[in-house]
């Protein structure tokens, strides 16, 4: 075997059978290794991680479809036990003790396409939804809409939020932020009245002109919503060198 030194021009042969010890050794020291540690590693891949699945997960939001309550960048918190416990990689629950509300964020797939989203819950079973020119209706009541606290969104990227209108919108009890961006088009600023059945959930981005939601992919049924998420853990800011937002560590969400 022929080889290069860091002086110019100078070469070095090594034997090929003076490598066959060295291989051999590896070889042996791997084997020994996986012979240790296989018992260990085949139960946190075949059990602790599945079973991790189920209780809890830490999601990376590359997307702005929760602006501003979520922004790119956040690692959010899920609890998958906020509803139910379900089986390890299946939809089955072995027990439920709630189900989400109005205003829940939660962590669901889509019935499109099987990706794994965060949106929040905007319509549960029985309800008549309908959305007028960015104003969302829930059986028959306009939702009530105010102006947001600047401190909500000061950590968004400037440059978006000088384009967008932002609001307080009110879910039963619960304010949560809104935003729009007049200079998008969308065409599902509007849609006619969705009455919920059994089962059936009505989600939406907080970023109603940037969101692939219900307004698109229709309802989501309740097995498909694993969990809901309830904090941001860390959070980088994409579009500045993934700069930290140290104001958003470990911030519940509303």
């Amino acid at each position: 075997m022929v080889g290069w030194s860091l002086e110019k021009g100078a070469v070095f042969v090594i034997k090929k059978s003076e490598t066959m010890p060295l291989i051999f050794c590896m070889k042996n020291y791997l084997k020994k290794k996986w012979q240790d540690w296989r018992g260990t590693i085949l139960f946190i891949t075949c059990v602790v991680l599945p079973v991790r699945a189920s209780i809890a997960a830490i999601n990376f939001v590359p997307t702005g479809s929760m602006n501003p309550t979520i922004l790119e960048g956040d690692f959010v918190f899920a609890n998958h036990l906020s509803y139910s416990l379900r089986i390890p990689m299946t939809d089955y629950r072995v027990a439920q003790w709630g189900n989400p509300e109005r205003g829940d964020v939660v962590i669901c797939f889509s019935p499109d396409d099987g990706i794994r989203l965060v949106k929040r819950v905007i319509g549960i079973p029985g309800d008549v939804i309908e959305m007028r020119n960015q104003q969302v209706s829930i059986n028959g009541k306009v939702l009530e809409y105010g102006e947001l606290d600047e401190e909500v969104i000061s950590e968004m990227n400037p440059a978006l939020r000088s384009q967008a209108i932002f609001a307080s919108e009110k879910l039963g009890d619960r304010d949560h932020p809104v935003m729009a961006l007049p200079r998008v088009y969308s065409p599902h600023r509007s849609f006619p009245k969705k009455a919920l059945g059994e089962g059936e959930y009505f989600v939406m981005g907080d970023n109603r002109d940037k969101s692939k939601d219900s307004r698109v992919f229709g309802i989501v049924p309740r097995e498909k919503i694993v969990g809901e998420a309830t904090h941001v853990l860390i959070s980088f800011d994409k579009t500045d060198k993934f700069q930290p937002r140290w104001g958003r560590f470990f911030t519940e969400m509303k």
